[in-house]
């Protein structure tokens, strides 16, 4: 025991005991104390001295990007065929240099969700690289991805696997949720279109497992320019966490000379295609590569004389969030005949198409065959699709 009046923090003029171990203690609090002044003094003079990289430094810590990143977001020519999940790698290479210190990677399937930055070195205990080799452990992957956010200076960290696996972190993506934190989720593989590997891989309650998470945004793009504009909801959210469900086989970029701006996606849901000869009689909304396929059936049916509107709604969340004005323009009330086609568990879509409405999904296990044959096979195909909401009609 020694007994003192100097040590830190306590009055001088005061005799008391105290145990060795706490006055040496208090001692390296005190040299702590000396350390931290002399770091800040280096940290404003570096500030001072480099003005360029200590703005980087504040926009790392704030969460934001360099200005410009929005402009260097692509876009894709009508017709071209390629899988969301490529064109969202496509999308990664454009943003890339204006978010330096966005790191992520993939639960050891980076070469199938596309989720690398090129050129950007691996992560590990000798390099600070970018691209974070997780392993096969999908919790833990999500763990770090919050942990890395929650300490600070990470701009939108995030974590990518198949949508069937996003099972195995539930549990880290809804405290992404709880906790508010703009993380990115992408999974791939996102529908029974991806074939071959069978119901084992094929997501169906997926869609409405995660939708059903309070606070999580998840967007199902319909092709290549839908997809480049989610990056930018995902990028630009601040109180929450975006999952993005891209698909593994090519899809049709659609023609936006035919069909509304790609913006709409900005709002969630939006009108894309309006058959002429005045108010709609049917609503069919789709996301992902079922909208394609249910803009062709819509065709058909104004080529009977029917008319049909197209809704593509790539976020119910945040078509939800958008003023009710804008909501009734999208689906006015007095069209009751709706169709919904997404193809998975029907249960989150009834809100969004009444009681007289219908849902083209699946309330059942996919199966093992080409992913073209597996939708064929369970309807997701234009002739299909003009069927059922034929039959609203």
């Amino acid at each position: 025991m020694r007994r003192t009046k100097e040590v830190m923090g306590f009055d001088p003029d005061k005799h008391f005991w105290v145990d060795e171990r706490v006055y040496e203690h208090m001692s390296l609090v005190e040299g702590g104390g000396a350390e931290q002044e002399r770091w800040t003094e280096r940290f404003r003079a570096w500030r001072e001295a480099f003005p360029a990289m200590a703005a980087d430094w504040d926009l790392a810590w704030s969460g934001r990007l360099r200005d410009g990143w929005r402009e260097s977001l692509p876009s894709f020519e009508a017709g071209e065929k390629l899988a969301t999940r490529a064109a969202g790698q496509k999308a990664m290479a454009g943003f890339a240099p204006y978010a330096p210190t966005m790191i992520g990677g993939a639960a050891d399937l980076v070469e199938s969700t596309k989720t690398v930055f090129e050129g950007a070195g691996q992560f590990s205990r000798v390099h600070v690289g970018r691209n974070v080799p997780f392993g096969i452990r999908e919790h833990g992957m999500g763990a770090i991805v919050n942990g890395a956010y929650a300490h600070g200076g990470i701009v939108k960290p995030y974590g990518s696997t198949f949508l069937i696996f996003s099972d195995y972190m539930r549990g880290a993506v809804r405290l992404s949720a709880l906790m508010e934190l703009p993380v990115l989720w992408v999974w791939t593989h996102d529908s029974v279109g991806l074939g071959e590997d069978g119901p084992t891989h094929q997501p169906i309650e997926h869609y409405t497992a995660l939708r059903a998470i309070p606070k999580l945004w998840v967007i199902r793009p319909a092709d290549a320019n839908e997809t480049s504009l989610a990056w930018r909801v995902a990028l630009e959210r601040e109180d929450g966490p975006v999952a993005l469900l891209l698909s593994r086989q090519n899809i049709e970029v659609l023609d936006r000379s035919e069909v509304a701006p790609v913006e709409g996606v900005l709002r969630g849901g939006y009108v894309l295609w309006d058959a002429p000869g005045g108010d709609p009689e049917l609503i069919m909304i789709s996301t992902g590569a079922e909208v394609g396929p249910t803009l062709a059936a819509a065709k058909a049916l104004a080529e009977e004389g029917r008319r049909p509107r197209v809704v593509s709604m790539p976020c119910m969340e945040l078509f939800e969030a958008q003023d009710d004005d804008y909501r009734q323009q999208v689906l006015p009330a007095a069209v009751t005949a709706r169709l919904a086609v997404e193809p998975g568990a029907r249960m989150s879509w009834w809100r969004w198409v009444g009681d007289s409405g219908d849902v083209l999904g699946l309330d059942r296990f996919g199966a093992s065959a080409p992913g073209t044959t597996v939708l064929e096979k369970l309807g997701f195909e234009p002739e299909n699709i003009a069927a059922r909401a034929r039959a609203l009609l």
